[in-house]
């Protein structure tokens, strides 16, 4: 099917009863955010844009409680059950952006801290195809807030960090990669802001919450006394926003689906005719004679190996021509290699941005990086790629830090006593001794370390003090010197509360 020069979905309709529509071009460059409480209809909006837009686009469902792999019967999409190994759910994203097939990324059954690993490995995997497979996709993450969480919750920091920068990636770089990324969450204030504030088209639904509905009246331009709207919206009612939608807030109410949810929302139901105090009892602990004790735990449903999803993938995708031979990537001494990965990390640090970008999200350029350079070997961890950039920044030699009797060795033994975030800052003062430049000021520090306290940068270099690993003194003149303990390092003299100085090191990454 050849596709028109617009296509336009049918949402539902207008308080004036005409057809809501939204511009499906301008949705995959611009994302969309979707917030509602429960039983706002959130899930309905959501099936219908799917449903929607089925046969125009490939899409890509994170979905938490299974709710969507109802489609696979009536639109064709593959379950993807996420009950697998994190490599083979980014092998399995890679073959559904090569296959152009529509998935349901099925998280049920796994606890909060698996289904954000899952989903960040998955959303790692489609970020990363290569190039020439970037066709677009709508990218639909039910309950962001779980994957996109303010703060980490019951799960671990790391696991957060990871799902947060598979989330950032989607909204903040996913539109040059194909990838529109369609959120939707029941609590605006627990969904991160910088994920949020990459949307530009807005669906809110029913809120309650006041933080919640000051939130949405400022993503949709409303001054806040109109928040009280969204108490009064019913369920299937969004105020719709944005440059795929509607130029001026504008109320709707979404149509109906043609596929359901496995689960549904609470009924009523008469209960039985009250038994006998003895028959109740009986009911309840007198096991009936087909019953088996002791009670064997349930397993869970059997996950499809990963060999069947994929070949289940080649089988529903379009038939391709076969890709020609990729030419034997060349082997890279361990010297060369070092040169490769240093290389990538002067590229990282080159974007004007670098040093508001958090680690988590540049280890994943980085490793893109590699790639695209063909870098093989085991990758550099999130631990030694911190370190290696923290070197690379201070504009030190790896090689001649590593030997066992260079002074950078020393150096960085003592580099390793400090905070992770706090090295970088050792770092580019010790190369500023060693160069024996201008000592940087409390507004340099402060740069470096990403903040704009003098303040904090006095008290970063107390510390600094206190764990030996500098010494600061201060001329006739009151300009102040740092040294190297142990090495004959010491900075020139620099004016310590001067705006800025020539030997002023740039923003070490954002933590």
């Amino acid at each position: 099917m050849t596709a028109p020069a617009k296509v336009s979905i049918a949402l539902g309709t207008r308080s004036g009863g005409d057809t809501a529509v939204l511009d499906l071009e301008e949705l995959l460059a611009t994302r969309l955010l979707v917030q509602g409480n429960s039983g706002s209809g959130k899930s309905h909006l959501l099936r219908r844009l799917l449903e929607q837009s089925a046969p125009w686009v490939q899409q890509a469902i994170i979905d938490p409680e299974g709710d969507f792999v109802t489609l696979a019967d009536r639109y064709g999409h593959v379950v993807v059950d996420a009950q697998r190994g994190e490599a083979d759910l980014q092998r399995i994203a890679a073959r559904v952006r090569q296959h152009r097939v529509s998935v349901v990324l099925n998280l049920e059954g796994l606890d909060a801290e698996q289904q954000m690993r899952a989903a960040a490995a998955f959303l790692g995997g489609l970020f990363d195809a290569d190039r020439d497979v970037w066709y677009p996709v709508l990218v639909v993450v039910d309950e962001a807030q779980l994957f996109a969480p303010t703060a980490a919750g019951e799960v671990s920091d790391e696991a957060r960090k990871v799902s947060l920068g598979a989330m950032t990636n989607l909204m903040s770089r996913g539109r040059k990669r194909g990838l529109a990324g369609v959120i939707a969450t029941q609590r605006l204030a627990k969904l991160a802001k910088n994920v949020a504030a990459e949307a530009s088209n807005f669906l809110m639904g029913r809120t309650f919450l006041d933080i919640d509905m000051a939130r949405a009246a400022d993503l949709l331009g409303m001054e806040r006394r109109q928040a009280e709207m969204f108490r009064d919206l019913q369920s299937g009612h969004f105020i719709a926003l944005g440059p795929a939608l509607a130029r001026r807030p504008l109320p709707i109410h979404i149509g109906p689906v043609e596929t359901s949810a496995r689960s549904t929302s609470p009924k009523l139901v008469p209960l039985p005719e009250p038994a006998a105090a003895e028959d109740a009892h009986d009911l309840i602990f007198m096991p009936g004679a087909d019953e088996v004790r002791p009670l064997v735990p349930r397993r869970p449903p059997a996950v499809a190996p990963t060999a069947d999803v994929l070949a289940q993938l080649a089988r529903s995708g379009p038939p391709a021509p076969p890709p020609p031979a990729a030419p034997q990537a060349p082997t890279l001494s361990p010297e060369q290699r070092q040169a490769a990965i240093d290389s990538a990390l002067r590229e990282i640090l080159s974007e004007r941005d670098a040093g508001f970008r958090t680690i988590s999200v540049l280890y994943q350029d980085f490793l893109v990086r590699c790639r695209i350079h063909r870098i093989g070997g085991e990758a550099l961890s999130l631990s030694a790629f911190r370190r290696r950039l923290a070197v690379a920044h201070a504009g030190i030699d790896a090689a001649e830090a590593e030997a066992e009797d260079s002074p950078w060795a020393e150096v960085l033994a003592m580099a390793g006593t400090l905070p992770e975030d706090m090295q970088g800052v050792f770092l580019s003062l010790a190369r500023a001794a060693f160069d024996h430049r201008t000592c940087p000021s409390d507004a340099d520090v402060a740069r470096a370390y990403g903040s704009r306290s003098p303040g904090r940068a006095r008290r970063l270099l107390a510390y600094m003090e206190e764990r030996q690993v500098i010494v600061c003194r201060l001329d006739s003149q009151g300009r102040r010197i740092v040294a190297i303990p142990g090495l004959a390092w010491e900075t020139e003299p620099g004016d310590p509360t001067a705006a800025t100085s020539a030997s002023a090191p740039e923003a070490t990454p954002a933590d």
